[in-house]
């Protein structure tokens, strides 16, 4: 068994395992029981009741944070030559196609998203088996296959992020970070708890969001008040 650290100590004595807190007390919290020396993340994970197996009850979008996630986030777009300036000045840190497509299938991934236009799909789609497990392949879906390349840019930088359910029924996503002020910690994890509500299957049965945790990087995780985040 691992040993636990004295910081560990400390911040399970401050969280009441059996209390729900609302969210601006559990944003608060968060900050106090982190003692990393870098700036952690702040993350969220909520259980939901539904079974991801079935195709009508997969839960997946996308949502802008309004205070963004504190994370500088490194963006390819793969496209042709006339979108290139336009990628670049939206703010893409990386711009090209033939010679990217070559650098990802001998192996490099250093991006957290990916955006491309329709009409290189063809080509994009052969990296399906690198980018699919990593969760970088463009999908019209979550916005990042698009010929709108500078909103979607822009997007991305400001805070927007894709998410879905994984096997096991639960979201689980960055909302911010440590050095967040509780008020906008817990201003994200209303936004994004708000957008996974309207998401909700018409085939899902039961409660839909059975649990809420609020956690840093390093932290134990705190159980939120469901009703708190209710917007």
């Amino acid at each position: 068994m691992a040993k636990l650290t004295k910081n560990r100590k400390l911040a399970l004595e401050k969280i009441d395992a059996d209390r729900s807190y609302p969210v601006n007390e559990a944003a608060s919290l968060v900050k106090e029981i982190t003692k990393t020396k870098f700036d952690a993340s702040v993350d969220i994970d909520i259980k939901l009741g539904v079974d991801p197996r079935k195709a009508n009850q997969m839960v997946r979008g996308v949502v802008t944070l309004p205070n963004g996630t504190g994370k500088e986030t490194k963006v390819l777009v793969l496209c042709t030559p006339d979108k290139e300036e336009e990628a670049k000045s939206a703010g893409a840190d990386y711009v090209g196609l033939d010679e990217y497509i070559d650098k990802i299938k001998e192996g490099w991934t250093d991006v957290d998203v990916i955006i491309t236009m329709p009409s290189v799909m063809g080509k994009v789609g052969a990296l399906g088996r690198i980018l699919g497990p990593r969760g970088l392949m463009p999908n019209p879906k979550s916005g990042t296959v698009t010929m709108d390349i500078e909103k979607a840019v822009k997007e991305v930088k400001a805070g927007k992020i894709d998410f879905k359910v994984d096997r096991y029924g639960i979201i689980h996503t960055t909302v911010g970070k440590v050095s967040f002020s509780p008020d906008q910690i817990a201003e994200n994890v209303r936004e994004f708890v708000g957008t996974v509500h309207k998401l909700k299957p018409s085939s899902a049965k039961g409660v839909y969001v059975q649990s809420i945790f609020l956690s840093s990087t390093m932290s134990p995780g705190i159980r939120i008040e469901p009703k708190s985040v209710e917007v």
